[in-house]
């Protein structure tokens, strides 16, 4: 089952609670299913997600890059402190935009 939502543009896709080497290549695909042709704007909604690592970022920046290569932008809602580290850690916090909720993603 695939969590997109349609508003106005954005297309958002909500992301599970723990994303990590078990499920990285779904959150990829879910983030892919919802970059094509057309769509500015892909909001990855991590607000519920507590736990991310390497394998979760990568498909994160993978993610972003494909953004890129149709014109699109990958945005990041972020709540927890520990997913909000490990993208400082590895830097992708200066590749992907990362806002607090999602009314601040959708209003950018």
């Amino acid at each position: 089952m695939i969590d997109i939502e349609c508003l106005v543009g954005p297309a958002v896709v909500v992301l599970p609670e723990e994303i990590d080497f078990l499920n990285a290549a779904s959150v990829g695909e879910r983030l892919a299913a919802a970059i094509v042709p057309g769509v500015a704007v892909v909001i990855a909604d991590l607000t519920v997600t507590v736990f991310c690592d390497c394998a979760g970022i990568r498909s994160l920046l993978l993610a972003g890059r494909r953004a890129s290569a149709v014109h699109a932008e990958l945005r990041l809602v972020v709540r927890a402190r520990a997913v909000l580290r490990v993208l400082e850690l590895l830097g992708a916090d200066r590749v992907l935009p990362v806002y607090p909720d999602l009314g601040v993603a959708l209003a950018a």
